[in-house]
């Protein structure tokens, strides 16, 4: 899913959930709400999350997302998209206000 997807979805209020894959530094510095767990605590922590939800999935520019989600797609959940280009592209091209690193 681009960022411009996702922004849309967000402005039609459809029921999404944001989960930011990224450290916690990262996530703090920067981020557009959402879930915060950590790729690096995914595996230990993943029964947090709704397996019935819609998930889109953001890090910094799109691996470690892509990684989440084919780890979460493999435990059986069922909506679960990657963000291209993560939180950079979002600042690029959405909302500036948000700090690049």
């Amino acid at each position: 899913m681009t960022v411009q997807e996702l922004k849309l979805k967000l402005d039609n209020k459809e029921t999404i959930q944001i989960l930011d894959v990224r450290e916690k530094d990262e996530f703090l510095f920067a981020n557009i709400g959402g879930t915060h767990l950590a790729l690096s605590e995914l595996a230990q922590r993943y029964q947090e999350l709704d397996t019935e939800k819609s998930w889109v999935v953001l890090c910094h520019h799109g691996m470690r997302s892509a990684q989440a989600v084919a780890f979460l797609r493999n435990l059986g959940f069922l909506d679960v998209q990657n963000i291209a280009g993560g939180i950079e592209a979002w600042s690029l091209q959405i909302d500036m206000k948000v700090p690049r690193y």
